[in-house]
């Protein structure tokens, strides 16, 4: 009889839990621009900061951290940079590159015309797909995921998305890589 895997035990993700620059920022523009219901605070010990947390659907919930001497985050390395060059979304390891939030794909238009009547610059939407470049202009059958990029006032990036496909064994497709990998290509 095989052991249960940890996975067996997982409902989903319980918080993400980030670092703002400015609680009381953050918390206007996931409540009041995002329209996520702040579910609890937390003072940390011996004036540490806080830690807030936000529901975003069931019962998962986006948590922030404020430290009062935090150091100011890196494009490039602590996050990805706001205009990406050549090298993509880069950050670096043990970074937060985006977090996204999962939509009906029917609402992903109306969604992102909320963002930007809510004063939020965004992109256009990105239909993601398995093309040489990754993604099409155009909404066609090889579309797993529609996105909309934006970012929140620290400058994290975040997403909009919506599946629109159900995967199967095709999807998984690729060897996995890792340092070995790159220095041998190099």
């Amino acid at each position: 009889m095989t052991e249960p895997t940890i996975a067996s035990s997982i409902r989903g993700v319980n918080h993400l839990a980030l670092v703002c620059s400015d609680m009381a920022r953050t918390v206007d523009f996931y409540t009041n621009v995002l329209g996520f219901p702040l579910v609890k605070t937390v003072e940390l010990p011996g004036g540490l900061g806080q830690h807030f947390f936000f529901g975003i659907g069931g019962t998962s919930t986006l948590a922030f951290f404020w430290f009062p001497n935090a150091p100011e985050g890196v494009p490039g390395i602590s996050h990805p940079a706001r205009k990406p060059g050549p090298e993509g979304p880069l950050s670096a390891i043990a970074s937060m590159n985006h977090v996204a939030f999962d939509v009906p794909a029917q609402e992903i238009e109306e969604l992102r015309e909320r963002l930007i009547a809510a004063g939020v610059e965004c992109t256009p939407i990105v239909n993601h797909d398995d093309s040489k470049w990754g993604a099409s202009r155009e909404m066609h059958p090889e579309v797993f995921v529609r996105s909309v990029y934006f970012r929140d006032p620290d400058d994290i990036s975040l997403e909009i998305a919506a599946w629109t496909k159900v995967f199967d064994e095709s999807d998984v497709r690729h060897e996995p890589m890792g340092a070995a990998t790159a220095s041998a290509s190099a």
